[in-house]
């Protein structure tokens, strides 16, 4: 994934932050978006509540070993997309944009699944704003 930095954090999830988004029918959903301020992933669940769509990312990342997914055709096109589904098979995380080849994602898929660790195991999770 990465090598650590000075505070012993992952180089990978230095500068990463989540965002809440709120949809049409003012329901919640979260993004992680990388230090160059492009979205990594999104949640592929909306939430009633704001507290709930927090929590439900932060229990995401405490969960990361009993999450499943991979990487499938996007179903608009020959791209390709990865999703991650929790322990009940349920689809949580997807990611952000579909990729044109089938290495590039699976190498995105393999960093998204480190960040989630590092920041499962470190409890430290990175919002901004509301």
């Amino acid at each position: 994934m990465g090598s650590p930095d000075e505070t012993g954090r992952l180089r990978s999830a230095a500068g990463v932050r989540c965002q809440t988004d709120i949809d049409a029918d003012g329901r919640y959903g979260w993004r992680v978006v990388a230090q160059n301020g492009r979205v990594v992933a999104v949640s592929a669940i909306a939430f009633a509540t704001y507290e709930r769509c927090r929590a439900s990312f932060e229990e995401v990342c405490r969960q990361h070993a009993v999450l499943t997914g991979g990487v499938q055709h996007t179903q608009e096109n020959n791209g390709w997309m990865w999703i991650v589904r929790n322990e009940v098979g349920q689809r949580t995380i997807e990611s952000a944009r579909s990729y044109e080849r089938y290495s590039t994602c699976r190498a995105a898929y393999a960093r998204f699944r480190d960040l989630l660790r590092e920041l499962g195991e470190s409890g430290e999770f990175p919002w901004s704003g509301r």
